[in-house]
């Protein structure tokens, strides 16, 4: 069986991804208008209606903003730890009683035909996580909003058939930017901020080693970062020991406001007994 994931959206703007296995359906993050999300997924054949729940990162703006309105709109069940759903009240709306769901971060539990892993990350938010779904033999993972990449993330994830990693900024552009106080560039440069463009292509190397094989900069920054420049920082880091994206990764930018290809995660026999994980963008 195939696993499908689509960055719909992911930026400091908003956030909202999609995965599939089997008949389930996800959204992780719902951090744009109800709209917008509505038809990102329309364009990739996806119903709104047929989604079985959306798993909630955390409560920041660029992950809820439509999460109350795809839930009320659609009967979704939304999934969110204790912390996060008290960070949400107000910011979201009323959500019926039988559509809210809470889980304990760090233990897992099935939804449909997905398991799901949570655990928690390093951010400046209640009780944020981050998540590795798996469909038999094949997960995905999505690791941003990380103030530092800590042996606890690298060992949920590490494995993983695709990762959305966050490499949101570069450290000199967020210091020479004029329109941020010095306190926000102090919270984006702390260990419970943002993943530099650095720090990112450190627990890239780290990740790949690992046997990761297709890997998805995300939650870039529209002020203090560009594709370019997140893609050449962690290419020239994977070059320092002979990794070489096209050749040892799959190394793609998951886009901030354009809904990104839909991958296709299978499983194939490349040898008797063994198996060989293969990602690789649609064709839509």
């Amino acid at each position: 069986m195939e696993m499908y994931f689509c960055p719909l959206f992911s930026g400091s703007s908003g956030n909202a991804l999609f995965c599939q296995y089997g008949y389930t359906r996800l959204l992780i993050d719902a951090g744009k208008p109800g709209r917008a999300i509505e038809e990102a997924l329309r364009s990739i054949g996806v119903d709104p209606g047929t989604l079985s729940g959306i798993l909630v990162t955390h409560e920041h703006s660029d992950h809820i903003q439509g999460v109350g309105v795809l839930a009320r709109r659609h009967g979704l069940p939304v999934y969110a730890t204790s912390g996060t759903w008290l960070g949400m009240e107000g910011k979201i709306g009323k959500i019926p009683p039988e559509l809210r769901r809470e889980f304990y971060a760090g233990r897992d539990f099935y939804l449909g035909d997905l398991g799901v892993v949570s655990f928690p990350i390093p951010h400046d938010a209640q009780e944020p996580v981050g998540f590795r779904l798996y469909g038999g033999n094949l997960s995905v993972s999505t690791a941003t909003d990380l103030g530092c990449f800590t042996r606890e993330v690298y060992d949920q994830i590490a494995g993983s058939s695709l990762i959305l990693l966050e490499s949101n900024h570069d450290p000199d552009m967020l210091r020479r930017n004029p329109h941020y106080s010095s306190a926000l560039k102090a919270r984006i440069l702390g260990e419970r901020g943002h993943l530099s463009n650095e720090s990112c292509a450190k627990a890239l190397r780290a990740l790949v080693n690992a046997g990761t094989g297709t890997v998805l900069l995300g939650h870039l920054s529209g002020e203090n970062n560009t594709p370019e420049l997140a893609m050449r920082v962690n290419t020239d880091y994977l070059g320092l020991e002979d990794i070489q994206p096209g050749r040892d990764v799959t190394l793609n930018v998951a886009q901030r406001d354009t809904r990104g290809p839909v991958y296709i995660i299978r499983e194939t026999h490349s040898a008797p007994g063994s198996r060989q994980q293969v990602t690789e963008p649609s064709s839509e």
